[in-house]
């Protein structure tokens, strides 16, 4: 719906928080703490699309909540710059709110009584794992980075040791809200071209980088929304019950993450090329625009592993030579590393539009509505 989109909005804005705060510290631990924001920030959106799944965003409480949380994660996501420093105890606090509103929320609007009890059976871990983050707020360095990992395995587990019984998927709303974000998350790599450039000059190397950067952005679009998100949807449907929750949890709450910091990463590396297209990138800067594209093929991998239980081997083999260009990526102009991660990613699309072209008319009638 319209609030579904516009909510979406602010996640947008995370998202190029969390670029940042890495580019702004563009080390080991820059990218850690970006990742375990970008966690965060994810489980909480994820959060959001079962509640709207479940409630008609524009029921009046639903409206109210979904605007409640906006301005919420709009103060966190100002924070995570400064989320492991001067503002964590701001982000630990906001991302609290975000939870709250929505455990509240998805109580009171729960249109029955399994419902209701599904979300009351998780909201003690739901709300235990922000409130931790308040509590690694007050800390610095190894503990609370150490508090941090804690709240998120809480999170995230919170849904494996309590279940998801009693919640009700529609599949092809379901999809839709995450196919959304899998695109508002591509649309990060084409605000870091201009984020990286900043006020400089639009020289040849600067176009040619940014040219890279679609290139890149369009063939991730493509490996998703061509096969792996009709595929998906389709074993979505076909689940019913229990398996299809848990199915919903696993390839989409959790495996869809992969996606997302794929994305995330690849934004790094292009933001940090554009801003200086020739002269090699640093090491960390390389992992992440090569690491990051991988990550988000192997995404693709695990998703089609839980959902259809085979492997996607041309995935898999084109994964693995991201990750070997990570040292031709220090060696080289940083414009030469995006355009060969650009030109790897676009020989795997061609090969699977060429290869593969039967094999994929079969799977769009197998779904095609009747």
């Amino acid at each position: 719906t319209p609030l579904e989109l516009f909510f979406d909005l602010v996640f947008v804005f995370a998202f190029t928080q969390v670029t940042g705060l890495m580019s702004d510290n563009p080390t080991w631990e820059g990218v850690g703490q970006g990742m375990l924001v970008l966690a965060a920030i994810w489980w909480a959106w994820g959060g959001y699309a079962w509640l709207t799944d479940t409630l008609a965003s524009d029921d009046g409480i639903a409206r109210v909540g979904l605007l409640s949380a906006m301005a919420a994660m709009l103060i966190a996501a100002l924070a995570v710059p400064q989320a492991f420093g001067d503002d964590a105890v701001v982000f630990g606090v906001a991302y609290f709110a975000v939870r709250m509103i929505h455990i509240a929320v998805y109580t009171y609007g729960a249109p029955d009584i399994d419902a209701r009890a599904a979300i009351v059976n998780l909201a003690p871990g739901l709300l235990g794992a922000p409130a931790l983050l308040i509590v690694a707020g007050f800390l610095d360095g190894p503990a609370q980075a150490g508090l941090w990992i804690v709240a998120l395995l809480l999170d995230y587990g919170t849904p494996y040791v309590r279940d998801v019984s009693g919640f009700q998927v529609s599949p092809s709303h379901f999809a839709e809200r995450f196919g959304l974000v899998v695109i508002i998350a591509l649309g990060e790599s084409i605000v870091a071209v201009g984020a990286g450039l900043g006020g400089d000059a639009l020289t040849a190397g600067v176009i040619v980088a940014a040219l890279g950067g679609i290139a890149i952005a369009g063939a991730q679009w493509w490996a998703y929304f061509d096969v792996v998100a009709i595929v998906a949807e389709r074993k979505l449907r076909e689940a019913q019950g229990i398996h299809r929750n848990r199915l919903a949890r696993d390839s989409w709450g959790v495996m869809h993450g992969l996606l997302i910091a794929g994305v995330v990463l690849v934004a790094l590396g292009i933001k940090k090329t554009v801003g200086d297209v020739d002269e090699p990138l640093k090491t960390v800067p390389a992992v992440a625009l090569c690491g990051g594209a991988a990550l988000y093929l192997l995404g693709h991998v695990a998703i089609r592993l839980r959902s259809v239980g085979s492997f996607n081997r041309q995935r898999l083999l084109t994964a693995g030579a991201c990750l070997a260009l990570i040292p031709y990526a220090t060696e080289v102009d940083a414009v030469a590393a995006v355009l060969t991660v650009a030109a790897v990613l676009v020989a795997l699309v061609a090969y699977e539009a060429a290869v593969l072209r039967e094999r994929r008319a079969e799977i769009r009638a197998e779904t095609a509505p009747h």
